[in-house]
């Protein structure tokens, strides 16, 4: 797939940042100036985005203050006409497709259009308008169409981006590179905390809107709007198509089908109210093909050489096990995908008609063993960063796949039994940088074992690593910590504990390679970005090596 030089994406009138920030006017992105007639106030303070590309469509968004007093989350502002208009050019001059709907304060005054009969592999740009004023432009890209044969596929890999605890520069370094076909948003687009609760070494970089806990869905509005006002975001959104999925910070931490580790019953209401709240939103501020209530977890396909299944492990999760030493862990009647979806997720490796098959998927999927040479302290910072517990005197991971043991067998043995190849989970939450081999038995792995599949885990954008719950200098008192997981845990093959930053993925027929960004200081507006390893999946192999 083709991409635009950032100079041509420049020249083309495309909203990005230059340098380490966009033109803003006291501290928002700069506005087109309203015309006279212009309704006051109307602005597109939330910029405009794209997803969930496909061959004849894409997902259009953005959101409209048609008057001042229609905050986000406040109720406030009547209903209005917005148009748009979707071109082959950037000048509009070749106009696609165009259309008017209406928004108002039952959606926050979102806006969510999805124009079909577009040619496949297309570049095209993007605006809205309304009460005289003008969006920033955007551009997108629908897929290449089915079966077409295809050379490359090149995906930025994000997750985790707590506002509070730094600047989102590692987005900005994606926008500038201007040769993604798509951004994968692994989970935790945002985080739910009020300010003072997590941020980054204690250190309240940029404080949360609003300043409590987000809980209703004045909250929820509250915050995504916060987030889709930062520069960095919108300057990637605003060049390439993101494909999303949420993880548990989007609700709240830890959340299952009936609960969460962060909710309280009572005193922050009922879960089911605030879950719902939660996903209402999410509807409304993210470019997805998704209504409140509906199915999150879906697949794209890219020509004959990939295809994304993004899951949803919160909807349909069993609760966490409390304890590992009776069946409750490996109990097939618990489920961290639900019935549907794991029939989907199989079937779609099975029926798959491209070569690869990535699955994005927020939570880890490999086996993790602690090892026990650990200190107390040391395991300690381990679970703060895994989000893991000590259970029955054991330190385990209950809120990932292996909490869920019969569900990952049922994956591996499919996978297994069906001798299918070229297999790749895509993976966020955890802070850290992982590759790994994905093993039909780890315990006999790898001296007798096979591995059915890989594992290419992406680092948080901003979220607290190891060494800064450890209160430690980066790369020093966790790299021993790094090579004791390694050493009991041999399908791991890379593990970063440290670093803040991003992902860029790219597919070939011949491997799929990820290369690791680390940022230089997550707390600085300014701050550069450098590649710090890259290792490979070849075709056929199901396993990751180490590249130069």
């Amino acid at each position: 797939m083709t991409s635009l030089s950032r100079r041509e994406l420049f020249s083309a009138g495309v909203f990005v940042v230059a340098g380490a920030a966009a033109a803003t006017v006291g501290g928002e992105p700069a506005q087109a100036a309203a015309p006279k007639g212009a309704l006051p106030g109307t602005t597109f303070a939330h910029g405009v985005a794209s997803g969930d590309p496909l061959p004849d469509g894409i997902l259009l968004w953005t959101r409209v203050t048609p008057v001042k007093t229609a905050v986000p989350g406040s109720g406030l502002g009547a209903d209005v006409s917005v148009t748009w208009e979707l071109a082959e050019d950037s000048g509009f001059r070749r106009v696609a497709a165009k259309g008017t709907v209406v928004t108002g304060a039952a959606r926050d005054h979102t806006v969510k259009v999805a124009p079909s009969g577009l040619r496949a592999g297309t570049a095209y740009w993007y605006r809205f308008s309304s009460g005289g004023v003008t969006s920033p432009v955007g551009r997108t890209k629908t897929a290449p169409a089915a079966g077409e044969a295809l050379d490359r596929l090149r995906l930025g890999v994000v997750s985790c981006a707590n506002l509070q605890a730094g600047y989102f520069t590692a987005y900005r370094h994606l926008a500038d590179r201007g040769d993604l076909d798509v951004v994968l948003h692994l989970g935790d687009y945002l985080y739910e905390y009020g300010v003072g609760e997590y941020q980054a070494r204690d250190v309240v970089v940029r404080p949360h809107d609003p300043t409590t806990e987000m809980t209703t869905l004045e909250h929820y509005r509250r915050r995504h709007a916060q987030y889709k006002t930062d520069v960095d975001l919108q300057a990637l959104h605003a060049v390439v198509p993101f494909i999303v999925t949420w993880d548990d910070h989007e609700s709240a931490n830890d959340a299952w089908s009936g609960g969460a580790e962060n909710h309280t019953e009572g005193s922050e209401g009922t879960w089911n109210v605030r879950k719902a709240a939660s996903k209402q939103a999410y509807a409304e501020w993210m470019p997805v093909r998704y209504d409140a209530g509906g199915q999150l977890y879906r697949r794209f396909s890219f020509g004959d050489l990939a295809s994304v299944s993004m899951l949803d492990l919160r909807s349909y999760r069993s609760q966490q096990a409390s304890t590992i030493v009776s069946p409750e862990i490996s109990s097939p009647e618990r489920t961290l995908t639900g019935a549907a979806q794991m029939n989907w997720l199989l079937d779609g490796l099975t029926q798959a008609s491209t070569q690869w098959k990535l699955i994005g998927n927020p939570v880890m999927i490999a086996p993790v063993r602690f090892p026990s040479t650990l200190s107390t302290a040391e395991i300690g910072g381990v679970q703060t960063l895994l989000g893991s517990t000590t259970i029955d005197g054991v330190p385990y991971n209950v809120d990932q796949w292996d909490g869920y043991t019969a569900d990952r067998s049922r994956v591996i043995s499919h996978l297994r039994d069906n001798a299918i190849t070229d297999a790749v989970f895509l993976t966020g939450d955890i802070h850290s940088g992982w590759a790994c081999d994905v093993p039909a038995d780890p315990l006999t792995y790898p001296s007798t074992g096979t591995s059915v599949a890989a594992e290419l885990v992406c680092t948080s954008v901003t979220s607290d690593n190891l060494d800064d719950i450890l209160g430690v200098p980066p790369r020093s008192g966790s790299i021993a910590v790094e090579d004791a997981f390694k050493a009991a845990n041999p399908h791991v093959k890379y593990l970063d504990f440290d670093s803040h930053g991003f992902s860029v993925l790219e597919v070939t027929p011949a491997a799929v390679r990820m290369d690791w960004y680390v940022l230089s200081d997550r707390t600085s507006p300014t701050s550069t970005s450098s590649r710090s390893v890259s290792y490979q999946v070849a075709a056929g192999t199901h396993k990751v090596t180490a590249l130069a």
